[in-house]
């Protein structure tokens, strides 16, 4: 058997998503050692968060790179509108935030972490380790002191005072000992697909139709669509065909008719099974989860990628001073984490569950245009909720800045 590699650090964050890129990021920044371990060889992964909100686009101006991240291609939205029972809704306006950039920033996700990754790598004790998958935790006397970990060049042992769980909704920390899943009922699942946009093409963002939506995200060279289905439709949705599928975007959207040939078959059409749940508990001794992998979203209003990178803020502000003495946290310390992102993470999931849950099909014979939510009809009379929509999209329930 080959003798593992061995390393040590102060902090080990394993996934190399947005949160576990920011915290590395901002913990480096502070002069704590670490090591960010991603399974993956790259970035390059299709239809993840690519929403990049106003909170987040102030963090880059607080550290001074947002001019720069600027000049990365994107799009940006600064207002949400729907299509509902034949008239269109704004229910969230950003335009009023008391922020540098008062609207969402739709970026693919690689190009938001190949930004942050090079910022970070000016720090020499900042180490990404691609191609690193942990696939266990090193305990010792019930304390969390590391992950194991397997590379290309084989196994990988990071020894370390603190593990930050960064690796996402399938974590492996949520088998561990002492890591109850609180499940909520989600509304919907999703199935994801692009086709070609021509310059200057605009489609609503949101549309309604019997046993589906779709949601329309202006990409530049394509849409990226999400073809919103109900919970645990898909079964249904493929033994329909691919041609009904495309027959159904072309009803929703004549101008798309002459397009959707793209989708040439299920391998076109990546599935999503949407979840939404928390940890009870996103501690134990020597290790903290935070993002997808203490909170699990819905993709309803791309908030995911907003709250994992307001935890690592958090996370980050809160544990900086510790980490940078070598010393652990005490139980205590995480546990303020938790305390300060757990109303914020509550808030977020009973909104997406129950607030936005009737805007999406019952079944596949349900049109959910006709039971829209009687608070959404109300932003059409009263402007200041689409205000107040926009700040909880656009910044959150509680704003986290960089110390």
């Amino acid at each position: 058997m080959t003798a593992p590699e061995k390393l040590q650090t102060t902090c080990c964050i394993v996934g190399g998503g947005p949160a576990g890129i920011v915290a590395g990021l901002l913990l480096a920044r502070q002069g704590v050692d670490v090591v960010v371990l991603e399974k993956h060889a790259d970035f390059l992964r299709d239809f993840r968060g690519d929403t990049i909100h106003p909170s987040t686009l102030e963090l880059l101006h607080e550290l001074g790179w947002l001019d720069a991240f600027l000049q990365l291609p994107h799009s940006r939205m600064t207002e949400v509108t729907v299509s509902l029972a034949g008239s269109l809704i704004t229910f969230a306006d950003f335009t009023r935030l008391n922020l540098r950039c008062p609207y969402v920033a739709f970026m693919p996700q690689w190009d938001f972490l190949n930004f942050m990754t090079e910022k970070a790598r000016a720090f020499d004790n900042f180490r990404l380790r691609m191609r690193a998958e942990a696939t266990d935790l090193l305990v010792s006397s019930g304390r969390v002191v590391g992950v194991r970990a397997r590379t290309d060049a084989g196994p990988l042992e990071v020894h370390a005072q603190l593990v930050l769980g960064c690796d996402g909704r399938r974590s492996i920390f949520r088998d561990a000992d002492e890591m109850e899943v609180i499940a909520q009922s989600a509304p919907m699942d999703v199935l994801w697909f692009r086709l070609p946009r021509r310059p200057d093409e605009a489609l609503p963002f949101f549309v309604p139709g019997r046993g589906r939506v779709l949601i329309c995200i202006d990409r530049g060279a394509y849409w990226q669509i999400a073809y919103v289905i109900p919970k645990g439709g898909v079964d249904d949705v493929k033994a329909a065909g691919i041609d009904a599928l495309r027959a159904n975007v072309a009803a929703m959207h004549p101008q798309l008719a002459d397009r959707v040939d793209a989708l040439q078959s299920w391998a076109d059409v990546p599935f999503l099974r949407v979840q939404v749940d928390r940890l009870r508990r996103w501690y134990r001794e020597g290790l903290l989860c935070i993002g997808d992998a203490a909170h699990a979203m819905s993709p309803a209003g791309g908030v995911g990628i907003n709250l994992a990178i307001q935890d690592a803020v958090a996370a980050a502000n809160l544990l900086g001073p510790t980490l940078r003495q070598g010393r652990a946290p005490s139980l205590a310390e995480l546990r303020r984490v938790q305390r300060r992102r757990a109303l914020p993470t509550r808030v977020t999931q009973a909104l997406q569950v129950r607030a936005a849950g009737g805007l999406y099909p019952r079944d596949l014979d349900d049109d959910p245009s006709a039971h829209v939510p009687f608070a959404f009809r109300l932003f059409k009379v009263f402007p200041l909720l689409r205000h107040l929509a926009g700040r909880i999209i656009g910044q959150g329930v509680r704003s986290e800045h960089v110390r």
